[in-house]
């Protein structure tokens, strides 16, 4: 009996030990663990480089380890962390498959077709993300280290998926339901896409009316339109007068300090693009500052962009239809 529990524990730890393969010794001594988990049988789909249309990708099967860590270090960058972990995969005989910043991964597009932890664990900042992926053969079995690595307002995210495949990877080329924006449009247009996404991912929401309970939309939904807002005509000031759509949102702000919302201008059709944009940016703007200035929102956890006409919800060849695409929609990032 004895000898049967010493062995099952060696069993064990051997399992663990394999299972922990990768050791990320550069991460910051703050480092917090978040997560960790094994999926044993498990399976993985691995992006192998970066989106042009489609996406080069391995299915994976085996025993599969995911970790989280958040790390208190608002002025550390995304790419300090990636060239600690570099270093950490040449010491362990990886070659590295992947290795892209952002824009140059496929910007969301890319970020659309990635294994991500849900929130808390992992959060994703379209606009500052990095990506390593690498493979090293032992014991006749491939292994293979995902690395994806992002931003808070105040933390680091880092997230490791370990894949020990019991089967040959099956490569595939996928297109991702998502299309790449065009070479001259905006980071924000990029983001517009997370709230198609969001719609396109939750069939049988009913688009945006006014709500009783905004919030609450914003939480299920993740995103919700500010109906009551008034701007004038052609301008981009809102009229003096209180909100009841902006004292809910400043209430929740407040009440959780880690959360961070993207106000996302929107315009109807009439008029250039590049000026719609830039209407649209700058409405976005004056509720961003009515929030901080009236409410005492704090700036960190309010960004403001422009997505123009590039996301109607309703057609622009009637008038009623060019009203609804006028609004400033708040979107959900993430949180800490």
């Amino acid at each position: 009996m004895i000898k049967r529990g010493i062995a099952a524990c060696m069993l064990v730890l051997a399992a663990a030990s394999v299972a922990r393969a990768f050791d990320p010794t550069s991460l910051p001594e703050a480092s917090k663990s978040t997560y960790e988990d094994i999926l044993a049988p498990g399976s993985l789909t691995l992006p192998v480089g970066v989106y042009a249309g489609s996406l080069p990708q391995l299915d994976l099967e085996g025993q599969l380890t995911r970790r989280a860590w958040q790390i208190p270090a608002p002025n550390l960058s995304t790419l300090e962390l990636v060239r600690g972990l570099r270093k950490d995969l040449a010491r362990g005989a990886y070659t590295v498959l992947l290795d892209c910043d952002t824009d140059d991964c496929g910007g969301f597009d890319f970020r659309f077709g990635l294994p991500v932890l849900p929130a808390p664990e992992m959060n994703v900042d379209l606009f500052d993300f990095r990506v390593l992926v690498a493979q090293r053969v032992a014991a006749g079995r491939d292994e293979f280290v995902y690395a994806l690595v992002s931003r808070g307002r105040t933390n680091r995210f880092v997230q490791i998926f370990e894949m020990i495949t019991d089967r040959p990877p099956q490569a595939v080329r996928r297109p991702v339901p998502s299309a790449t924006p065009a070479a001259d449009q905006e980071p924000a247009e990029v983001l517009q896409r997370a709230v198609e996404d969001t719609r396109a991912t939750a069939p049988g929401l009913p688009e945006p009316t006014p709500s009783a309970d905004p919030i609450a939309t914003l939480q299920t939904s993740g995103y919700f339109v500010l109906t009551d807002l008034d701007f004038p005509s052609g301008a981009e000031t809102l009229t003096d007068r209180r909100y009841a759509s902006l004292a809910a949102l400043a209430a929740f702000l407040k009440e959780n300090a880690g959360r961070i919302i993207a106000l996302v201008g929107h315009t109807d059709a009439v008029g250039s693009l590049e000026a719609n944009t830039a209407l649209s940016r700058r409405r976005a703007e004056a509720v961003r500052r009515r929030l901080i200035d009236i409410h005492g929102v704090d700036p960190a956890q309010v960004t403001a962009h422009g997505a123009g006409y590039l996301a109607p919800l309703a057609s622009n060849l009637s008038a009623p239809g060019r009203e609804m695409n006028r609004r400033v929609e708040a979107v959900l990032l993430g949180a800490e």
